[in-house]
């Protein structure tokens, strides 16, 4: 069934669904939700004494303990907890049942709860219906999707901020003070006739020019954003046999990457993720570049070039042997040129320091950027590394906590919500009628409106509700 406001809204049919990870476990927990909630707990739960309850007058946020019974077979000894609509996460009456994780149990009591009456729920339907029944907004009910795929400190505290209200705190301002304007730009078109000027467009001018301001800054931060959600893309680049390899497998902790002695031996790229200071960073370990006959070594140098164009750091590799200064310089250049980034911060990595005077590297190559002098083999100063990639990627625990965009969709309303505010900036100069700076504000305030869910649509539901697991 498609998730849509028409089936959900109506609050005519009780779901249910294993709101745990499927498979055996210690324990388990299935979800229901709905008008038929506490009837269908009273028909299959008995304590242990065998006595029915009546779960309509029983106090909320309550724990009973009793058992599962179909025609009067035990199925398992379970915990029930109560939540009242509409006090609970989907505004509903819900009922959550904690049993013994074996999937034989699992299944018999989904089956049990589908033949008394409730349907098995789709994706996000729980969270959905919290939407539709007003207890989170759209932005917050996507921030439960991240909270629930965060796998690092940074990604789970921007999840958490936006779970909490911040970021939906913030979109509400911003749509109000439009909101407001707007109702005066209307109030000046039904007094048309006596020209009558309600909104100061001098006001008007500097409000939209203050959100801008915001809106830009919320845009830009969507880079940040997206690094904090999926990761920091670290791009480890250089001459062949330099360490590039060695220097990955001693990041990782693990003989990640084959290591040999032969030039060219990294023909492809191999990604690897690692967190350092709660920031994910995904590494990639490229071919040797170098000038080659041999095509598929050639190919792998190709992919280095498109790879460096899409990191987010990079780290140049270089032995002392092989290059001084000005060729490691070069070859820097020659790399964020032929890739087109050049804003991505660079880290340079003088390796092999253990067959070298430490102080004398230090001293020769001091002036090159984010110099790090290291030994991959050994693993010396492998975390002063590691703090160097923390520090490039510009990214803070309080940052955060900010009012950060993770979300590409966010980033695309705020955009187009800027571009009707440009108009409007440009409709006061040029002293445009008011019916079309009224056409304008109602475009921003609609994008922006779609970033919370003051506006949607069913098929923006679908598109977001669908992603999300069974049983949230």
């Amino acid at each position: 069934m498609k998730l849509s406001c028409d089936n959900i809204g109506s609050r005519e049919d009780t779901i249910c669904a294993l709101a745990t990870a499927p498979g055996m476990a210690a324990l388990a927990v299935i979800r229901i939700s709905g008008p038929k909630s506490f009837s269908i707990i009273e028909e299959i739960f008995r304590t242990i004494k065998g006595k029915k309850k009546e779960f309509k007058k029983i106090k909320p946020y309550s724990l009973h303990f009793g058992k599962i019974i179909d025609q009067d077979q035990i199925i398992d000894e379970i915990l029930v907890s109560v939540f009242k609509g509409p006090h609970s996460y989907t505004g509903e009456d819900t009922i959550e049942i904690s049993c013994h994780g074996s999937t034989y149990i699992q299944q018999s009591i989904l089956q049990l709860l589908i033949r008394s009456g409730a349907r098995m729920a789709d994706p996000g339907e729980f969270t959905l219906r919290a939407f539709l029944n007003g207890k989170l907004d759209l932005s917050q009910a996507e921030a439960v999707s991240d909270l629930i795929s965060s796998q690092h400190a940074s990604a789970h505290k921007v999840a958490l901020q936006q779970l909490r209200g911040g970021y939906s705190d913030t979109m509400q301002h911003l749509r109000q003070q439009l909101v407001d304007f707007a109702s005066l730009i209307e109030l000046e078109l039904d007094f048309a006739e006596e020209d009558v000027e309600f909104a100061n467009r001098e006001k008007l001018t500097s409000l939209v020019e203050g959100l801008l301001i915001e809106i830009r800054r919320l845009q830009k931060s969507f880079i940040e954003g997206n690094v904090l959600k999926s990761g920091v893309s670290v791009l480890i680049a250089g001459k062949p046999n330099v360490g590039k390899s060695t220097l990955v497998n001693a990041l990782l902790n693990e003989e990640r990457a084959i290591v040999s002695d032969i030039a060219g031996t990294t023909r492809d790229v191999i990604e690897d993720y690692l967190v350092i200071d709660g920031i994910q960073f995904r590494f990639m370990d490229t071919a040797g570049i170098r000038h080659s006959e041999d095509v598929i070594e050639q190919m792998g140098v190709e992919r280095t070039h498109q790879h460096a164009s899409k990191a987010a750091v990079i780290v140049y590799v270089a032995d002392p042997v092989q290059s001084d200064v000005a060729e490691i310089e070069s070859e820097i250049k020659e790399l964020q040129l032929r890739s087109g980034n050049n804003d991505a911060p660079v880290v340079t990595v003088i390796n092999k320091s253990d067959q070298y005077a430490f102080e004398k590297l230090l001293k020769q190559y001091e002036t090159l950027p984010g110099l790090v002098i290291l030994s991959a083999k050994e693993k010396l100063h492998i975390e002063t590394l590691k703090a160097k990639l923390a520090g490039a990627a510009m990214i803070s625990n309080d940052q955060a906590g900010q009012t950060i965009v993770t979300s590409a969709r966010h980033a695309e309303s705020l955009h187009l919500a800027a571009i009707a505010l440009e108009k409007v900036i440009a409709g006061i100069q040029q002293n445009l009628s008011t019916d079309l700076l009224a056409f304008e504000l109602k475009d921003s305030i609609y994008h922006l409106g779609l970033i919370t869910g003051a506006i949607y649509t069913d098929d923006l539901l679908e598109n977001i509700f669908s992603k999300f697991c069974i049983g949230k």
